[in-house]
């Protein structure tokens, strides 16, 4: 995850630029406002479709096999990329705060690579993932110019896995939460505003089920033996609709 962490952080850092730069040259000029009274309601609904990249972070711990002298590392060697659909309420406290809760369901997978260390074997896992998830975040917003407010978020996401019973060498329990931090930015459209954000997700809990009592073949333990935990990890690029 970490060169995920680091490119998600160029994105950011980029954006945060940009938005700079636009409203230094939009300063000059100010424009007719679109839906000019749209913040001065105190909730908000909307709804919101998105991308996101979820991985695991994995703690091997070199455990050996004394039956056999086998050793397995396990690490994500692909792109989790998938689909997240979902909706919004937003609850305005002040100003610039705001209280969001926003229903999602994430449609993904994280893809492991298991190798032996000895023989050069590898093994592989896909598992797929439906998250119904339920974070809850404050946003913080900068005073609006003409058609657009940037603004950061920050809040916790408790998310079930529908799909974890269905693991078959790594199983993960269904129960995650995960802290998330991002930004975005509210354009206000003619008839609509439409909120670009990206957000990262930090899972805090150890999602590994050491517990296999669900395998046929006592020989496929050695991949959860030789692993300590693993967290949940993701990268969301969501487009809400207000």
């Amino acid at each position: 995850m970490n060169h995920r962490f680091l490119h998600t952080c160029l994105v950011l850092a980029l954006l945060v630029a940009g938005q700079g730069f636009f409203a230094r040259t939009s300063a000059q000029e100010r424009k007719i406002q679109n839906k000019p009274f749209i913040d001065e309601r105190r909730f908000h609904y909307g709804f919101c479709i998105g991308v996101h990249d979820q991985g695991l972070k994995l703690q091997n711990n070199g455990y050996i096999d004394p039956d056999t002298g086998a050793q397995w590392l396990a690490e994500n060697d692909q792109q989790g990329i998938g689909f997240s659909v979902g909706v919004l309420g937003e609850w305005k406290l002040s100003n610039y705060l705001a209280l969001r809760l926003i229903p999602t369901l994430h449609f993904g997978s994280k893809h492991l690579k298991f190798r032996e260390l000895g023989t050069g074997k590898t093994e592989s896992q896909d598992m797929k993932s439906t998250y119904i998830a339920l974070p809850l975040d404050l946003k913080v917003s900068a005073p609006r110019f003409n058609n657009f407010r940037p603004y950061v978020v920050g809040g916790v996401q408790p998310a079930y896995d529908l799909t974890s019973g269905k693991h078959t060498k790594v199983k993960a329990k269904p129960f995650n939460m995960m802290l998330e931090v991002g930004m975005g930015c509210d354009f206000y459209m003619p008839f609509f505003k439409f909120i670009p954000e990206l957000k990262f997700c930090f899972g805090l809990n150890n999602v590994l089920d050491k517990n296999r009592s669900d395998l046929i073949d006592p020989t496929q333990q050695i991949f959860t033996q030789s692993l300590d935990g693993a967290t949940v990890g993701m990268f969301v690029l969501t487009f809400y609709f207000e």
